[in-house]
């Protein structure tokens, strides 16, 4: 997990707070979610907003800005469903800052899932973030980029697990990651299942099914798409 903070550019700067009844209004949040919120944010803020009027980066359709919000956690952390109902909320790519307090101090993550605007609800990939940094780190220039669409990418590929193959974008990388978890997932499951299963020829079974998903993963966490050698039962 890598360790990276931006310093966001001052003539970006948006600073507005931001009511958490602004997400329920806008994306139908359920209320279990909302009990989240309330259990776990303390307040919300639209940073920064990266955009052609404030950095002179020309966008796009599918990035026409990149907006930077800043959670104050209640507790040790913000959950991943409560990010993704601010998501939902907003059409255009979001960055968080999630900052909690540690002792006397402060710690953030930046944390972001990527984004991609379809004729319908905006399509979000995997959540990436970085580790938990104490207040005072120094924080990294943004990267160097021709348009909006460009520095969206440059800005979330330190946080990618796992390289990019020739070809892929970040959501599709992002997509890609799904599957990867997703497979971790039942890979973990089929293994107790295996431990704690007293029959032989179960056993023989659920063995088989195991080497199939951890091809499967071999194959999504190569660098290349090439297809995978076929496994001996």
């Amino acid at each position: 997990m890598t360790s990276l903070l931006y310093r966001w550019p001052s003539n970006a700067k948006f600073d507005r707070v931001v009511p958490k009844v602004k997400f329920y209004e806008h994306a139908h949040v359920a209320t279990a979610v909302r009990s989240r919120f309330v259990d776990e944010v303390e307040g919300i803020s639209w940073a920064y907003k990266l955009a052609e009027s404030t950095i002179h980066l020309k966008g796009t359709t599918s990035v026409p800005e990149v907006q930077i919000f800043k959670i104050h956690a209640k507790a040790e952390n913000v959950s991943d469903i409560v990010l993704t109902a601010i998501d939902k909320a907003v059409i255009t790519p979001i960055i968080f800052e999630v900052t909690r307090e540690n002792g006397a101090s402060q710690q953030t993550r930046m944390v972001a899932a990527p984004k991609q605007r379809t004729t319908g609800a905006a399509k979000l990939g995997a959540y990436l973030t970085t580790s938990w940094q104490d207040a005072g780190t120094q924080r990294s220039p943004l990267p160097t980029a021709i348009d909006l669409p460009t520095l969206y990418t440059a800005l979330l590929e330190p946080l990618l697990p796992m390289a990019a193959r020739p070809g892929e974008d970040l959501v599709d990388v992002a997509s890609r990651l799904q599957a990867v978890r997703q497979l971790e997932r039942e890979i973990g499951a089929l293994e107790r299942r295996i431990r704690n299963e007293p029959q032989l020829n179960r056993k023989v079974e659920l063995h088989r099914t195991l080497r199939t998903k951890q091809a499967s993963l071999a194959a999504l966490t190569r660098e290349t798409s090439s297809a995978p050698t076929a496994t001996k039962n």
